[in-house]
């Protein structure tokens, strides 16, 4: 139907240019050659418009439909690496690389938008969302626990607002004249008055007034009292307390002495004062500093670059640093250490294990926690990495393998696996969605997957130039923009040649110019 299609166009086409060079020998040759041209464009853009959205055209670069390998689904490319549209299942990706892609999936109520990333991005899930410009302007909103919702923005670091239907959450922040924040940089609530004059802030029952930040401040909560001029002198008391925990239990909160003379030089601390393990911390820099608790021992010797001792009785280990952490030796069932900072160095605990050679040539870590056996490989940071991701129990593997800039590998638990060459940012920010839509699609040279679920697979070169894809059963490829494209299958092989001309086929005329 399509190559019969184009035919009919290019007939019509020939037919005007015969049209108009029948006027007779007073017509020139300048304007018969513009007729012809004329034609020829109308053939063409009407013969490409008309396969636009037409099931798995091929025209390399230009416009292309395939379905997906990894998924269930289609896509199309069009304009090389520019433009691309997804659809897996409900959700739908729309992209213009690098300037904007939109990510929807209706039935986790997901939306995500990228603009030039990461200048611009907006994420939604469900009520909840973010929205923000190179994070110095930004907003979000949606409901709490509570049952009531919030409107957040921010304009870093000046203004900080937030919106809410509990007039007890909002908050107006202009820094650093005046403002109050809640459930920020880590602190339950902020106030500040020309800052750095005054500024308080509260984290659970502890409340801190602050003058002159860091200089003086004043601390106090429940059983807590404190004081300080820094770096001069402070000193801060608690007496031990209960609290009740998530579990209805009642439990005992450490109390402490804290004392500081010319911070960071002298420290006097005694913690956990009233609990099974109280800890004395002594500090006299550069000469020496010592912790002691019945669990744990550590001293160090002319600090920072003297000798450490330390006994983990708890962990049951024992560890020599000369000094840490360039030299380490440590020995017991907790912990074994071995290293001479850059050459090399060897530790392993129950869980964990690494190590180094010529830092950073190689390094190697593995954690082992039940059912997750994971073990990464690196050679100079980011140059090599080689990560495997093991479920002992299903005996599935995930791997993922980068060489930057030239390649990367991956294989998920399902087996399924990808191949991108030329990844220019994908071993820098590895699983980076917004990556992989906004950027990867410029550089991605050669693109290979494959599902053995499915028994799919594809190969594609420089943006659909070259395209092959292949089932259980059926084989496409497609060259030269879908000048020559190849199918085979149960049907039989075709041909087809120049987007007119198609030969093989069950019941077919070779070169009819059918559907080939």
């Amino acid at each position: 139907m399509t190559d019969s299609f184009i035919t009919t166009i290019v007939n019509v086409a020939l037919a005007r240019v015969q049209m108009g060079t029948g006027g007779g020998a007073r017509r020139g040759r300048w304007r018969r050659s513009g007729r012809v041209a004329r034609a020829l464009a109308l053939a063409v853009g009407v013969g490409l418009g008309a396969l636009v959205g037409v099931a798995d055209a091929a025209f390399g670069p230009l416009y292309h439909e395939f379905r997906m390998t990894l998924a269930p689904g289609e896509r199309v490319e069009a304009s090389g690496p520019l433009w691309s549209r997804e659809q897996e299942g409900p959700r739908r990706t729309v992209t213009l690389a690098p300037w904007w892609s939109r990510q929807v999936d209706p039935e986790l109520e997901s939306e995500s938008v990228d603009v030039l990333y990461p200048l611009f991005t907006y994420d939604r899930y469900g009520q909840e969302y973010r929205w923000q410009i190179f994070q110095l302007l930004s907003g979000s909103g949606g409901g709490r626990q509570s049952g009531a919702t919030a409107r957040r923005l921010t304009v870093f670091p000046l203004w900080f607002q937030q919106r809410s239907t509990d007039p007890a959450i909002e908050y107006t922040a202009f820094w650093p004249f005046y403002g109050r924040l809640a459930n920020r940089i880590f602190r339950d609530e902020i106030r500040f008055v020309m800052w750095p004059a005054y500024a308080q802030t509260r984290k659970q029952d502890v409340v801190t007034d602050n003058y002159l930040v860091p200089v003086f401040h004043r601390r106090r909560g429940d059983g807590l009292s404190g004081w300080q001029v820094w770096p001069l002198v402070g000193q801060e008391h608690k007496v031990p307390t209960t609290q009740t925990n998530g579990f209805g239990e009642v439990e005992v909160v450490g109390g402490h002495e804290k004392l500081f003379v010319l911070w960071p030089l002298f420290f006097h601390n005694d913690l956990g004062v009233g609990t099974t393990n109280p800890v004395q911390q002594r500090v006299l820099l550069p000469l020496f500093s010592s912790q002691r608790s019945p669990l744990r021992d550590s001293r160090t010797y002319l600090w920072p670059f003297g000798l450490t001792i330390t006994d983990d009785r708890e962990k049951q280990y024992r560890e020599v640093d000369l000094p840490w952490p360039l030299v380490v030796f440590a020995r017991g069932e907790g912990k074994t250490v071995n290293r001479v900072w850059p050459l090399f160095s060897q530790a392993h605990t129950p869980v964990l294990a690494s190590g180094f050679y010529l830092w950073p040539l190689y390094k190697y870590n593995r954690a082992q926690v039940a059912p997750l056996d994971r073990e990464r490989t690196r050679i100079m940071l980011f140059l090599y990495s080689d990560l495997t991701e093991r479920n002992t129990e299903t005996g599935q593997a995930l791997r993922r393998t980068d060489l930057w800039p030239l390649f990367t590998a991956r294989r998920d638990l399902d087996g399924r696996e990808r191949l991108q060459v030329l990844a220019l940012l994908e071993p820098l920010l590895p699983n980076n969605k917004s990556i992989e839509r906004s950027w990867s699609p410029l550089w991605a040279l050669w693109r290979s997957e494959r599902d053995p679920a499915s028994e799919a697979a594809s190969q594609s070169l420089l943006w659909n130039l070259y395209r092959r894809e292949t089932t259980a059963e059926t084989r496409k490829c497609s060259l030269l923009f879908g000048l020559i494209q190849y199918e085979s299958g149960p049907e039989g092989k075709r041909w087809r040649w120049f987007h007119l001309f198609g030969s093989g086929g069950s019941g077919r005329r070779a070169g009819a110019g059918g559907d080939g």
